[in-house]
């Protein structure tokens, strides 16, 4: 059985070196050798023995990155790179030193939704391939979980900070080089954190890697296609991030993070049209923390999935709450964030959510930043907003103005409404230019047929303003500021809301 596989193994390997570029320029020469050194007979065999190795190489991969993970199988991994670190580190009193580096791809997780895995690894193999190239005999290139590569240096007589800044953006040059996949040609960068061994925290090789590691997360915080040396702070300053993190996961899990309601009325009726749910962290030691504090935070601890789930619960809640009571809101608003759009069971979550609340998906407003749909989404993200629309929940793109989007962008999303940014709504009563943007922001989406609501109302002359000119939904501190879901009743009861059956026939199931 293992001589079987093994014959199979050493066909795809022959099918593999085949198909590479240099090899295909001989096939028309193998087929006239053949003729000539045994007539037409070898030459229907070769004609249809290399198609067969095609084939028999292509079907005895595992899919069409095989070839690919082999040529990634071949890099050293996390254990030989240390064991290369303390060989140097151990016969120091050669005069010899080292130093190690870790690469860090940026946007990796957007090149896996807009290409998919076989992109991906083809992406990891030939920088892998290039990294090589780019480095001497006797330099160590491991892959590392995750998708980075990390670097052990061949023992030199001077290493110095100059030199180490040198060697990472040459091996970022080399990494940068478009890569030709299918018709389409990639471009990544990375970045890269070093140590060296004068500056390790220890002196082995696991401290220098994991010293390299530390700050090529630095270098990624700040890059895309930054470089970093280690130093002492960076560590504590990683424990310090970790310990946010546990923090927030705290307050996440301990109902301290919650959605706090800010109205949203009708310019025209001035009956409320909806609330939108905005983060609060109510810390029990330090009070109210406002969100420009944490969510920044929630963000690059990776928790943005997990606050979507408490502010979609805690929102629709409130919802059925309001309900109950006889309030009449039509929708709520939540904002969805980058990590939680790039889930592809999002729209079957969200179904899931609504029934258990016996909500109708017209109740759920799904707010997007502008910048988002701006800079290109993937295709999963076009895909889920595209799905939660025709799931019926209405597609509000947040901060309208600041993000670029051009008309083109915004007809390839089922959009409801535009959300007006602040920086339009201010001293609109006043500034003749103000009121000419407006004017044409509310033209145009009239024109698409997608409603508008002004964000950062402040003063009666902006409500009236915004009236005047069109716009259909007003948001902001001139309306009401944001408050708890207590407070939101009080506010909703001195509106003379309650209209039982207006809100009935709304809800499902009711």
């Amino acid at each position: 059985m293992q001589d079987r596989s093994a014959s199979w193994t050493g066909i795809a390997r022959v099918g593999r070196r085949l198909r590479r570029p240099e090899a295909l320029a001989f096939l028309p020469a193998i087929s006239l050798l053949a003729y000539w050194l045994g007539g037409e007979m070898h030459l229907v065999l070769v004609a249809l023995g290399l198609p067969l190795i095609y084939a028999v190489a292509g079907t005895f991969e595992e899919g069409e990155t095989a070839g690919l993970r082999d040529r990634l199988d071949e890099l050293a991994l996390r254990p030989q790179v240390i064991a290369a670190l303390d060989a140097v580190l151990a016969d120091g009193g050669a005069g010899r030193t080292t130093g190690c580096l870790v690469l860090q791809f940026d946007e990796m997780e957007k090149l896996l939704d807009r290409h998919g895995r076989a992109a991906q690894t083809e992406v990891l193999a030939r920088s892998g391939e290039r990294l090589c190239a780019a480095l001497r005999e006797g330099d160590v290139v491991a892959r590392l979980e995750g998708g980075g590569f990390a670097v052990a240096l061949h023992p030199v007589r001077r290493l110095d900070l100059e030199s180490m800044i040198q060697l990472a953006a040459r091996l970022q040059a080399a990494v940068a080089a478009p890569i030709s996949l299918d018709g389409v040609r990639l471009y990544v960068t990375c970045s890269i954190g070093f140590c060296l061994a004068a500056r390790s925290p220890a002196p082995r090789g696991r401290a220098m890697l994991d010293a390299a590691q530390v700050a090529a997360d630095e270098a990624q915080r700040n890059g895309p296609g930054a470089v970093r040396a280690y130093a002492p702070e960076m560590a504590r300053k990683r424990a310090d991030r970790d310990a946010l993190r546990e923090l927030l996961e705290v307050a996440l899990d301990g109902g301290q993070i919650v959605p706090w309601f800010q109205p949203q009325i009708c310019s025209r009726t001035g009956s409320v049209s909806g609330f939108e749910a905005l983060a609060r962290w109510q810390h029990p030691g330090r009070g109210l923390i406002p969100p420009s504090e944490f969510l920044s935070a929630i963000e690059e601890a990776g928790l943005s999935e997990r606050l979507g789930e408490v502010m979609l619960y805690q929102a629709l809640t409130a919802l059925r709450q309001w309900d109950r009571e006889g309030f009449s809101v039509p929708s709520v608003g939540v904002n969805f964030s980058v990590a939680e759009l790039r889930n592809p069971r999002l729209v079957e979550r969200l179904k899931w959510e609504l029934d258990r609340f016996e909500l109708a998906p017209s109740r759920l407003s799904i707010e997007i930043l502008e910048t988002v749909v701006a800079e290109g989404a993937s295709d999963v993200v076009v895909h889920n907003i595209a799905g939660l629309g025709a799931l019926g929940c209405g597609i509000d793109l947040d901060d309208f103005g600041t993000g670029h989007a051009s008309i083109t962008t915004i007809r390839r999303f089922a959009l409801r409404r535009l959300k007006i940014d602040r920086s339009f709504v201010t001293r609109a009563d006043e500034d003749r230019d103000q009121q000419t943007m407006l004017a044409a922001i509310i033209s145009m989406a009239e024109r698409l047929g997608l409603e508008t609501l002004a964000e950062g109302v402040e003063t009666p002359g902006e409500r009236a303003m915004l009236a005047q000119l069109g716009c259909g939904h007003l948001q902001g501190f001139g309306i009401a500021r944001p408050m708890p879901f207590a407070e939101a009743v009080t506010w909703l009861q001195s509106q003379g809301t309650r209209q039982v059956s207006a809100v009935r026939r709304g809800s499902r199931g009711i």
